[in-house]
């Protein structure tokens, strides 16, 4: 009689996919194992939350799936066995339990892809590889799509995506005729206006937060240990996605870019994490949001919407996509071969511009900014300082309790840092005062005044936007999307022109005290 195989399964910090075909039923044979590593907690200088998000994450799956009667090994960070990777503890568990095949789902990460296909080469064990049964497209999808084009257009992307998954569409149409109301979605906040106030949770993980202290493990950041306030699980993912559609979507559009000092999370999902994690799926969010908008129409307008489902089936899938494509070098590049250090404060919030104290207090505190907030802030004073991508991608990769490389170097290092010279954004994203103060209600409480250019109190952002634009004419003058600032730069005086360059590099020699 031939002896059944006894197989183990790994399952990641980020793929906690209950609805994965694994768990459709219980097998005696098969056992699960997760685990808490210093190869993960290590790799960058985490937000305290998002560590203790994962950790906590993972163990009520974990609880969950021996509930429902599979076996779990569950390693945790301070066990005496755990040899903190990934191939030396699978390799000891197998070893230990004489198990004969072994499992695992595609990671979402380079490093760990890396990590186990070098693994199973050295297994004398069969294995196998299966996919996480999460993302609208397959690993290598966008790269087919676009194979032997030059131009890699998010919005071709997504019309090929809504068009494919039958998204928003009628017949082979968009419903109502336009693809993309992206020029709806820019409003700022009316000053006077109070935001939804955000749906938190309060789990106690004072027993994660203790432990970590006694792993001695580096974090960035606050948690309030007896009230943790994101999602740990489905249960609680699906009560923050009825939030939103109940609550948000109806001015999710309207001011998606929009900051205002001391509202952390506006109209926002902030379902990032859930979904990264793989606790919800970027299918069933968007059926629920669609959902939603056929139930009230009257409430919630189309434009809502739409903005909401790019975000998810274009952006997010793009992201992805460019990240499989282009990895390994991707995390190399660097168009503008920048070599400053970020500046001490990103770790601390002390400084004197109003905008980026405000987004680093708020990533400090709730290891959390929206979009616009990481891009057109913190994102757009690194650029216009001309910090190496490496000090931003770590920083970014830290600091957000969503941040996974395959999305957070896309974001940061492409459409952030435009590092990639134009792979994922047409441009670099980067603004004077105006902008900012165009989006937001952080000008009128600055140190630093938004109307002056040159002079003691004149914004950072004024002279270091006209600096950036300088130093990198031969790269950008052909752009066609920034040529009339160029147009604009050639016809100033030459002496207010050096007066905003001396102004620059006064500001880059004093980074520190802005």
């Amino acid at each position: 009689m031939m002896r059944k195989q006894k197989t183990l399964r790994l399952i990641l910090g980020d793929q906690l996919n209950a609805q994965h075909s694994w768990f459709t039923s219980v097998d005696d044979a098969v056992t699960y194992v997760m685990m808490e590593v210093r190869t993960e907690t290590d790799y960058a200088v985490h937000h305290v939350q998002k560590v203790i998000g994962f950790f906590a994450a993972m163990r009520e799956f974990s609880k969950a799936l021996e509930n429902q009667g599979h076996t779990v090994i569950y390693m945790r960070i301070n066990d005496e066995a755990n040899q903190h990777s990934f191939d030396k503890n699978l390799k000891q568990f197998i070893d230990q339990h004489h198990f004969t095949h072994f499992d695992y789902q595609l990671p979402d990460e380079y490093r760990v892809d890396e990590c186990l296909n070098a693994f199973c080469q050295t297994l004398h064990i069969t294995s196998n590889v299966c996919d996480s049964e999460h993302f609208y497209c397959e690993r290598f999808e966008l790269s087919e799509f676009f194979k032997g084009k030059k131009m890699l257009l998010m919005e071709s992307f997504y019309r090929s995506m809504r068009t494919k998954h039958s998204v928003l569409m009628e017949g082979a149409k968009p419903f109502s005729g336009q693809w993309n109301y992206d020029e709806n979605n820019r409003k700022k906040l009316p000053k006077n206006h109070k935001p939804t106030p955000p749906l938190t949770f309060h789990t106690d993980v004072s027993e994660i937060y203790s432990e970590l202290k006694t792993a001695g493990i580096r974090t960035i950041g606050t948690v309030d240990e007896r009230n943790f306030l994101w999602p740990i699980n489905r249960k609680e993912s699906l009560q923050l996605l009825d939030f939103f559609v109940n609550e948000c979507l109806q001015l999710f559009g309207t001011y998606q870019d929009a900051m205002m000092p001391n509202e952390w999370s506006l109209y926002h999902s902030r379902l990032s994490f859930s979904m990264n994690l793989k606790l919800i799926s970027p299918k069933e969010v968007i059926e629920r949001a669609i959902e939603a908008w056929k139930q009230n129409p009257e409430k919630i307008e189309f434009n809502q919407l739409e903005g909401f489902v790019r975000q998810i089936i274009g952006w997010r899938e793009y992201m992805r996509g460019i990240y499989w494509k282009e990895m390994p070098s991707y995390s190399d590049l660097n168009y503008f071969n920048h070599r400053q250090k970020l500046p001490s404060w990103y770790w601390t919030g002390k400084t004197k511009m109003a905008c980026m104290r405000d987004a680093i207090d708020q990533s400090l505190n709730y290891a959390y900014a929206h979009h616009i907030q990481r891009l057109m802030i913190t994102g757009n004073f690194a650029l216009l300082a001309g910090v190496h991508p490496d000090e931003v991608d770590a920083w970014y990769l830290g600091i957000y309790i969503d941040a996974i490389e395959w999305v957070e170097i896309t974001n940061t290092r492409g459409m952030s840092q435009f590092a990639d010279g134009g792979i994922v954004g047409t441009k670099p994203y980067v603004s004077s005062a105006t902008y900012i103060d165009k989006m937001s209600h952080y000008c009128g409480s600055c140190y630093y005044s938004k109307s002056i250019k040159v002079g003691e109190r004149a914004c950072p952002f004024n002279s270091l936007y006209w600096n950036f634009y300088d130093q990198h004419e031969d790269k950008l003058a052909k752009n066609p999307r920034i040529g009339m600032m160029y147009n604009v730069w050639r016809k100033m005086k030459p002496e207010d022109k050096t007066a905003l360059l001396e102004q620059a590099q006064y500001y880059l020699e004093h980074i520190e005290e802005l």
